[in-house]
């Protein structure tokens, strides 16, 4: 717990600088080196344990991939998009059919889904900064989803009673799942009026902040479910090292792949 503590006061600053912060006279946000960061050393935590649970992923051409999109993410091109998403399905295909084709489709799967997970996920997180009030969404989403996840450890550690998918992850309890869902929309109406003051403005209404809270908690629930899947398979308790108190990144950021899609989604489909 002293190690999380440690861990959380120079994260949460450095978090903050990424995602407040251009690069001068670039209009470049200083988010998208972050979460090209991310990218990289999660694909390699991912086909890690992916070359753990049997498999045999392209590694090299995974992580350039997942960078890619991280980077193709800043011109919002429907073009760039849909052309790596083509790409990156058909390339590792086409190498795995001329030079390894033992476990073609098992290798092609963990490979695509490598991509998918820490590039083309992740890389909403850059979408979603260069919308218009991007910086309060970015924040909205970031600490929304810390909330969910340290409220759902710390209940499921002190008081957790019944556990919620044994199978997969054996100490998450449903009294933590459900005080994370909880302070995940707490968190959101806090926010929502911390981001309202001075010259910043989240462009929420009280309902639509709850939807997204809601969706928050449980969205970066079962993305914490996915990662404890993906470790189960590979028979791993950690992705990595990389954090102290932490484990790796993949399990620091696994709530946090899906929830900045969906809060995208919902701004530029509902909001918008």
């Amino acid at each position: 717990m002293r190690q999380r503590v440690i861990t959380a006061l120079w994260a949460i600053p450095l978090v903050l600088i990424f995602a407040y912060f251009d690069i001068p006279g670039l209009g470049v946000p200083l988010l998208i080196f972050l979460i090209g960061l991310l990218a990289i050393l999660g694909s390699l935590e991912f086909y890690r344990l992916a070359t753990q649970a049997g498999g045999q992923p392209l590694t090299i051409l995974g992580v350039a991939w997942a960078l890619f999109f991280v980077a193709g993410a800043h011109f919002e091109n429907v073009f760039v998009t849909s052309s790596l998403l083509a790409s990156a399905a058909a390339l590792p295909l086409f190498w795995l059919l001329a030079f390894r084709r033992e476990r073609l489709l098992v290798n092609w799967g963990w490979t695509l889904a490598g991509i998918l997970y820490m590039g083309w996920m992740l890389s909403h997180y850059v979408t979603l900064r260069e919308l218009s009030h991007g910086r309060e969404l970015v924040l909205f989403v970031l600490f929304s989803t810390f909330a969910c996840d340290t409220v759902a450890f710390l209940i499921g550690r002190t008081w957790g009673r019944h556990l919620l998918v044994p199978t997969i992850s054996p100490k998450k309890t449903w009294e933590g799942a459900i005080a994370g869902f909880i302070a995940a929309i707490a968190a959101a109406l806090a926010l929502r009026s911390l981001l309202n003051l001075g010259d910043w403005e989240l462009p929420l209404s009280y309902v639509q902040t709850i939807a997204l809270g809601c969706l928050i908690g449980l969205v970066a629930q079962l993305g914490d479910l996915l990662e404890s899947m993906i470790k189960r398979r590979a028979g791993a308790k950690d992705s990595g090292r990389l954090i102290p108190g932490h484990g790796g990144i993949l399990d620091r950021i696994d709530s946090l792949v899906f929830t900045g899609a969906i809060v995208y989604y919902y701004v530029i489909w509902v909001v918008e």
